[in-house]
């Protein structure tokens, strides 16, 4: 649990660190920028008159090939996929701010790109750039935002979950921006109606990148390189006044030559070497990739598209509506995760909706393909999918993701789990099931992601950790201490554990429920 020190502090009092944790979120915005633009270009005609085919059988009149779907979305994955599993090497030798920055400059290059190109390989080309941007955007920016957290890098643990909830709020309403501008620029008859919106994309690497000058450096990335009086620095600028800095530094000095003991050359082989930090890659990485069992790019993706396939009304109104209800639902968890946030529980109910709601809306268009009551069903069912995935699977997979790491592995691990994650969570085959020139199954592709949210239920209830609350050293003490996944809620920390004190036997006192006895034991 995080210290009675630590609480007397209130969320006002951390104001400096959220304002730096605030803009360096905005990466997120950008990554949802991203999907709401691009998966709205797919549903305009201009685009579709430079990039696709004329198609009479199609609504609009024009059609692009599954292959060319399916490889602007993978492309872009496939460069995030890159520079997000080699965060380690990039965390370690560059910085935080630094890739960041770069970040910046990639998106402004492979943005100016798709716009200027008529060429279907410029476009394939720019999304490979951005894709490698925002890799890194996502992944420096969520280690951050993981670093304000005392003795750790950066906010203190019980606003962790917040921390990581403006990330995703982020997201979504990027994704939201995104799908506005293009339901106004879809009215344009000429090529400007996807250079407009592509050019809203300029607007976040400007304002992070001119914002990084006035935020420091993570002060954990700092000390582990050896600069103790600039890590100082950093956390003076960002704690309250009357913080312990001193403590605090000592803290992460004590750390760190405990890490440098163990381990004095950390590469991706230690993810796996021994039996802990092999669960806790596993843990990390499945946490975070598990948000994709839900079938959300589906949606988010290929969405305006696919309400245009489906002939739902006017589907860059709906994609609309369905966003916005989507960034209403993660602005309602920003302000509950902290007080309400249990891991295990929401993610268990997200998929329990999730998987509902795509099950009704696969059967309802089975039954009646083309009736109107079924297109109203499934924009209704679209809507309860977006509230239980914004506000019960994403915020909690991504803080899952970054928290159950070791921290001397934190980079890495976090590194190849955002990489995964990036992999899976683009549904490749998505074009090939919806697209009316290949398999044309439309809205029965949700009977796969049913499956595929039991699945992940089913995982979350045996395996995930719930560690709400809880400080990073405390995760390493009940990892440390093999306790099963569904008994963390009950673990009573004692404060030692083998990253502090090289000790193989750590005590620790569990509550078992239904009686109010204690029990010591020997792990």
């Amino acid at each position: 649990m995080s210290t009675a020190g630590e609480k007397a502090w209130v969320l006002k009092d951390h104001w400096k660190a959220l304002l730096a944790m605030t803009l360096v979120s905005l990466s997120s915005f950008q990554y949802g920028l991203d999907f709401g633009v691009v998966g709205g270009l797919q549903a305009m005609v201009p685009f579709l008159e430079v990039f696709g085919d004329e198609d009479p059988l199609s609504p609009l009149g024009y059609n692009i090939p599954s292959d060319r779907q399916q490889l602007i979305a993978s492309l872009m994955v496939l460069g995030a996929f890159v520079s997000s599993s080699s965060a380690g090497l990039t965390a370690k030798y560059v910085g935080r701010k630094l890739s960041l920055w770069i970040a910046c400059v990639g998106v402004f290059a492979s943005t100016a790109l798709m716009q200027a190109t008529t060429e279907i390989g410029g476009l394939y080309a720019g999304r490979l750039i951005l894709g490698l941007a925002n890799g890194l955007l996502m992944t420096h920016s969520q280690l951050y935002v993981m670093a304000y957290q005392p003795t750790q890098e950066s906010v203190p643990s019980r606003y962790r979950g917040l921390g990581i909830s403006f990330l995703t709020y982020w997201i979504s309403f990027g994704s939201l921006v995104g799908t506005i501008v293009d339901n106004f620029a879809a009215k344009i008859p000429t090529k400007n109606a996807y250079v407009v919106p592509l050019g809203i994309v300029y607007v976040v690497p400007g304002i992070l990148g001119v914002g990084l000058f006035f935020i420091p450096e993570s002060p954990r990335w700092l000390a582990a390189q050896g600069n103790f009086g600039k890590a100082e620095q950093s956390l003076q600028r960002l704690r309250p006044l009357g913080w312990s800095i001193t403590r605090e530094l000592e803290e992460m000095k004590t750390t760190l030559e405990a890490e440098t003991r163990l381990q004095s050359n950390v590469g991706y082989l230690d993810l796996f070497k021994n039996p802990i930090d092999r669960r806790r890659t596993t843990v990390a990485v499945c946490a975070l990739t598990s948000q994709a069992a839900s079938g959300a790019m589906f949606v988010i993706s290929y969405g305006t598209y696919f309400f245009e396939m489906a002939n739902v009304g006017n589907a860059f109104e709906n994609s609309c509506i369905l966003t916005g209800v989507g960034v209403a639902a993660l602005l309602a968890t920003a302000l509950l995760i902290t007080r309400f946030g249990h891991r295990r529980l929401m993610m268990l109910t997200g998929f329990t909706l999730c998987g509902i709601s795509q099950l009704a809306i696969a059967v309802v268009y089975t039954v009646r393909p083309n009736a109107e009551s079924s297109g109203k069903a499934l924009v209704g069912m679209s809507v309860l999918y977006i509230v239980a995935y914004n506000s019960m699977v994403a915020p909690y997979a991504w803080l899952s993701g970054g928290e159950l790491s070791s921290q001397r592995l934190r980079s890495h691990t976090f590194g190849l789990a955002t990489g995964i994650g990036f992999f899976f969570a683009v549904t490749f085959t998505a074009p090939y099931f919806i697209n009316p020139d290949s398999l044309n199954w439309g809205p029965r592709y949700g009977y796969i992601w049913t499956g595929a949210c039991v699945a992940a239920g089913v995982w979350v209830f045996f395996f995930l950790p719930e560690v709400k609350d809880r400080s990073l050293e405390e995760i390493d003490e009940m990892f440390e201490a093999q306790i099963p996944a569904r008994k963390f809620g009950r673990y009573r920390c004692t404060g030692q554990h083998a990253v502090l004190d090289e000790k193989t036997m750590t005590e620790h006192v569990e509550n078992p429920a239904g009686n109010g006895k204690s029990r010591d034991a020997k792990v």
